[in-house]
């Protein structure tokens, strides 16, 4: 997916994993009950900060923080932007 927003320094745009809708035995979750993901695919990052250039690129699969980023709307499409600081790991 390609989106016209370019993230600023050492900020990310991620597009979240969708939110399980089975468990492993094959209960549905209700939509009251589904956690927050918390893996994402990176849309676009930003240059990276001065001396530090950027870890993550587009397209990289993330484990970021719970609480992690900023939930906006770009053309009906929900994303999160998020420091770099606030990914764990690239998969």
């Amino acid at each position: 997916m390609s989106v016209k927003f370019k993230p600023l320094a050492d900020r990310v745009l991620v597009e979240p994993a969708p939110a399980e809708q089975k468990t492993a035995s094959g209960i549905i979750i209700p939509d009251t009950a589904k956690e927050k993901p918390l893996r994402g695919t990176v849309i676009a990052a930003g240059s990276g900060k001065k001396d530090e250039p950027m870890s993550v690129k587009v397209g990289d699969s993330i484990l970021y923080g719970q609480y992690a980023g900023t939930e906006i709307k770009i053309d009906g499409h929900t994303f999160l932007i998020m420091r770099e600081s606030d990914i764990y790991g690239i998969f």
